[in-house]
């Protein structure tokens, strides 16, 4: 994909968005990747952050401070149609289309020296998309990978051997986000009704799905706000990429370095099996299992990803 950037310099605002140099990152269909640059320029290393679905870059925000302190250079960005980047006109959406993006990133903002790629849940899967499709990357561009609750594929179960109940939910998330897909505009009127991201209920829900029990508050409130913020459309519209993605088999790029896979043990979303599942898989991978943690480990505990990132760097 062709790229394109236009760079303006940023600061951090009320809201706890990241300080550093925005820049602009045009992909070949059209989408405007909004793209946040922290660090000196000529820093040793190049940490590269992928967010998961329904949030978006600023959700780094404890590992960019420790990293940039420490004297290495990071990136963060919006996926497509999260947060401040556009959708583009591709379609549908894929999480191999993510991987183009995540390609697309790398080439306008580190287009030489060593790059570390660091993914939570859906950004894990855009790079086991990009080691599928760019392998040659890894080991000469890409020094090393940390994975953060997320999985290889079989998020959604599928088949008739599955209990009756998994079935009947499975084909309901289905059916739920494809006419959420086809009519977002019911979708946004319906959840206007519902109580916002800073009522009691809805965060007892954000914490229930998304968190261990002992999670700050804050935390829970601020990832209320950013799945609260993400269009439906873009909240439906990942959804069958997500139930569709499946790169079990085809990760042998990432054994050519170092991998991280850190993973909440209260994981809902993407349960300690799937981690598991990585680490069998590339039998050379660190698996980090943080007690009493849920997806959003890398805000629970951001300790568990940033001193992982910090040892690749160490070792460059």
């Amino acid at each position: 994909m062709a790229t394109d950037t236009t760079a303006n310099s940023t600061g951090t605002s009320g809201g706890g968005a990241l300080a550093g140099q925005r820049i602009t990152v045009r992909t070949g269909d059209g989408a405007a990747l909004r793209v946040t640059v922290t660090g000196a320029p000529d820093a040793a290393a190049t940490v590269v952050f992928a967010h998961g679905w329904t949030l978006h870059g600023d959700v780094w925000r404890a590992q960019v401070a420790a990293l940039v302190a420490g004297g290495v250079r990071v990136v963060t960005y919006d996926h497509r149609g999260h947060g401040g980047s556009s959708a583009g006109r591709a379609a549908p959406w894929t999480i191999d289309l993510l991987g183009d993006d995540l390609a697309d990133v790398i080439d306008a903002v580190a287009p030489s020296g060593r790059v570390l790629l660091c993914g939570h849940s859906m950004g894990g899967m855009t790079i086991m998309a990009l080691a599928a499709s760019r392998p040659e990357l890894f080991g000469s561009r890409v020094a090393g990978v940390v994975l953060v609750g997320t999985s290889a594929g079989s998020l959604v179960p599928s088949g008739r051997g599955l209990p009756p109940a998994v079935r009947i939910r499975s084909a309901a998330q289905t059916r739920f986000f494809a006419f959420g897909q086809r009519h977002p505009q019911f979708m946004t009127r319906g959840r206007r009704i519902l109580p916002g991201p800073g009522r009691p209920g809805h965060l007892r829900l954000v914490r229930r799905g998304l968190f261990g029990p002992q999670a700050d508050p804050r935390l829970v409130h601020e990832c209320a706000q950013m799945l609260f913020a993400t269009p439906m459309s873009t909240v439906c519209g990942f959804f069958p990429a997500l139930a569709g993605h499946d790169k079990v088999g085809t990760l042998a790029a990432l054994a050519a370095v170092p991998v991280h896979i850190v993973v909440g043990e209260l994981d809902r979303l993407t349960p300690l099996a799937h981690s598991k599942a990585l680490a069998a898989e590339l039998p050379d991978a660190t698996l980090h299992v943080e007690r009493d943690c849920g997806h959003m480990v890398l805000t629970e505990r951001p300790e568990s990803v940033t001193t992982p990132l910090r040892e690749l760097c160490a070792g460059l």
